[in-house]
């Protein structure tokens, strides 16, 4: 499958599957647009292939998003990858932790996929990485799951708006996935539980029937797949990327 002749935008570029992501429909031969808070990494992404470009954004301030899209000039292709995880009991989420969860992984998801439609003319993509717990629940994440919930809520009903145009919109659900974020909240179960660092890998293993993290690749895997020949159909659809767990 070629990608030639595409220009993609991914949020969240500069690491994990933001990451991945670009390089893997970079050497599909799209051109790429890297996106994300941090210079430094989406810089060194960049790096790796001369089809790569970076811009820095915020996801969550509407202005900076505006920007990032007449910089980057028109897309047909749009990742709302951008997210970040925090855990704590229920009873003891703040407000402000709450806000800050939805704004980026909500609120972000929105603003970029606004933005990204908004200027679309022709055969578009529209595709937002959500996670299993937009389709479940997990303890201690509550804010983000219901962020993730909503992502999932957003999709469906941008698809049938979409439905009669050459564009779809889908959102990819992966489970744990080997990447820097899954790696913070293991050290997080250490801190807080005293836990080993292999119980507490095997404590997110244990959710994926196959016993084991999903890979980025796996993901970047499924993007390529929805904006290939034979996707047309899919549309408003929530893809579990999880080795059976939903």
């Amino acid at each position: 499958m070629t990608l030639e002749g595409h220009r993609v935008l991914i949020t969240g570029g500069g690491t994990g599957v933001g990451a991945d992501m670009a390089l893997a429909f970079a050497a599909a031969g799209a051109e790429v647009i890297c996106s994300g808070r941090r210079a430094g990494p989406l810089e060194a992404v960049a790096a790796q292939s001369p089809a790569i470009r970076a811009i820095p954004a915020d996801v969550t301030d509407e202005a900076s998003v505006a920007a990032l899209f007449e910089a980057a000039g028109p897309v047909d292709i749009v990742v709302a990858n951008a997210g970040a995880a925090e855990s704590a009991p229920f009873a003891k989420t703040s407000l402000e932790r709450w806000n800050r969860m939805l704004a980026v992984n909500l609120t972000g998801a929105f603003l970029t996929l606004r933005a990204g439609l908004a200027q679309m003319d022709g055969w578009g993509r529209l595709i937002a990485v959500a996670s299993t717990a937009g389709l479940k629940g997990y303890e201690y994440v509550a804010p983000y799951a219901a962020a993730k919930h909503g992502v999932v809520g957003m999709i469906r009903s941008v698809a049938l708006e979409v439905a009669r145009r050459e564009i779809t919109a889908n959102a990819l659900c992966p489970g744990f996935l080997d990447t820097e974020m899954t790696s913070q909240s293991i050290a997080n179960i250490v801190s807080k539980t005293g836990m080993s660092e292999a119980e507490a890998r095997a404590a997110l293993t244990k959710h994926n029937p196959q016993g084991r993290l999903i890979r980025p690749a796996e993901v970047s895997a499924a993007a390529l797949w929805l904006c290939g020949p034979g996707s047309e159909g899919i549309n408003g659809q929530a893809v579990a990327i999880a080795g059976g767990e939903v």
